[in-house]
């Protein structure tokens, strides 16, 4: 799943709690960002097995449990939602291309929805028919509609839940069209690039 509906599944948990903790505005902002954050890991792809950024510890459910953890010891609850929002990533991760769960293992684990056991095992195979090998992700992605659909249930959830438990927070949600426009920036110069 991409960036932007990352962020918009942590609006909707952020949103919901909302509700019952009335979170401050860097409480709220906190676990949205933990929802998010740790896709940043792609600018450390090149430590990964494989250069795979879903095989770094940040993939894995280690962090979400240490911030749990910490939120515990502090006795702060919006930490401990946060480190929730962040295992929730991890989860949702699970179910188009898998992720290194447990780390220690170094086996990427999940349902791996977007990839055929064939093209998992041989995967360098199918990356070389590309210009790009990030253009055989994307393209997997993009030609599916279950994720594409999902994606704008997401969105639709994160805009009806923010009306309904956040109103307050509700300039929060500019944010997500920078995130929509770099994949779609992304997607569309692949697209290019392979074409020419």
């Amino acid at each position: 799943m991409h960036i932007n509906s990352h962020f918009a599944v942590g609006i909707i948990i952020a949103s919901i709690l909302n509700y019952y903790f009335a979170f401050k505005l860097y409480e709220f902002l906190l676990i949205v960002f933990f929802s998010f954050i740790c896709d940043f890991d792609v600018l450390f792809t090149k430590f990964a097995k494989d250069n795979n950024h879903r095989m770094l510890i940040t993939h894995s459910i280690i962090p979400g449990i240490v911030i749990i953890v910490l939120g515990v010891i502090f006795n702060w609850i919006a930490l401990i939602i946060s480190g929730l929002s962040y295992s929730i990533h991890i989860i949702i991760d699970t179910f188009d291309w898998g992720t290194n769960f447990f780390y220690f293992t170094k086996k990427q684990v999940g349902l791996k929805l977007l990839i055929s056991e064939e093209e998992f095992n041989h995967i360098s195979q199918y990356l070389a028919k590309y210009k790009n090998p990030q253009s055989f992700f994307d393209k997997k992605y993009y030609g599916n509609l279950i994720c594409l659909s999902t994606e704008v249930l997401i969105f639709i959830g994160m805009i009806l839940f923010i009306i309904k438990f956040a109103l307050n927070y509700i300039i929060i949600v500019i944010i997500y069209p920078f995130f929509l426009t770099f994949h779609l920036v992304r997607h569309f110069n692949l697209k290019k690039n392979e074409s020419n």
